[in-house]
């Protein structure tokens, strides 16, 4: 299996890696600082710099895996920005950082990564129920909530213009042991990914454009 992990510096992209590379996997990693890459290359993975929120750097992405053909695709790369707890409105930078993370970086890393599919790969963006407007009953953090209600967006969009190539799929990872996540968390990391892992080998063409818990539960938009 042949595989590209897009965000796998530390947390939830780089438990993917070790994951994927235990089951035996060729894998693909990306991260943005050196010593984050020199993790990857730790884990025997094919590590390249990518700074998804850099229009440079995503533009040479296509060049870097030229030639390559992905069974499974993750785009993990994503920050939560301010924490509010009512409609406290963010700053403009807080706005272009967290919009251009979440949601500029997957429009543009999509069509780089469309060349470099097998046929019938599994495509993921990682997104979060804190996306969902029909689950929603908090306005915790409203400017993450509206990045990943318009990252589910662009992955349906996806979804419609790769059908017949690859299926496209937003999960939910659970409320996870991470850096962003917080100690006090549900879960762990892995059995987040091994949750995902699970869903991907078993999705199917007729369940693209699909919102999925980590444990293949389906999602409310």
């Amino acid at each position: 299996m042949n595989v590209l992990i897009i965000g796998a510096s530390r947390g939830l992209g780089l438990e993917f890696v070790r994951q994927y590379r235990a089951a035996g996997a060729r894998i693909t990693a990306t991260a943005r600082d050196e010593a984050a890459l020199e993790r990857l290359h730790a884990h025997g993975a094919r590590a390249l710099k990518l700074d998804v929120a850099d229009t440079a750097s995503v533009s040479g992405l296509a060049w870097l895996i030229d030639g390559e053909a992905f069974d499974v695709v993750v785009i993990n790369a994503g920050v939560y920005g301010p924490s509010t707890s009512g409609l406290q409105a963010p700053t403009e930078a807080e706005f272009d950082t967290v919009m251009h993370t979440n949601v500029l970086a997957p429009m543009r890393l999509l069509p780089q990564i469309a060349e470099a599919l097998a046929p019938g790969a599994r495509v993921a963006i990682i997104s979060s129920k804190m996306g969902s407007i029909g689950l929603r009953t908090s306005t915790a953090g409203w400017l993450y909530r509206a990045s990943k209600a318009a990252v589910n967006s662009v992955m349906k969009d996806a979804a419609l213009a790769l059908a017949g190539k690859a299926t496209v799929i937003s999960f939910h990872p659970g409320w996870v042991r991470t850096d962003m996540g917080g100690s006090g968390a549900d879960i762990d990391a892995s059995t987040s990914i091994a949750g995902m892992r699970t869903v991907l080998a078993s999705v199917k063409p007729v369940d693209t454009g699909s919102f999925f818990n980590y444990d293949g539960q389906r999602l409310d938009w």
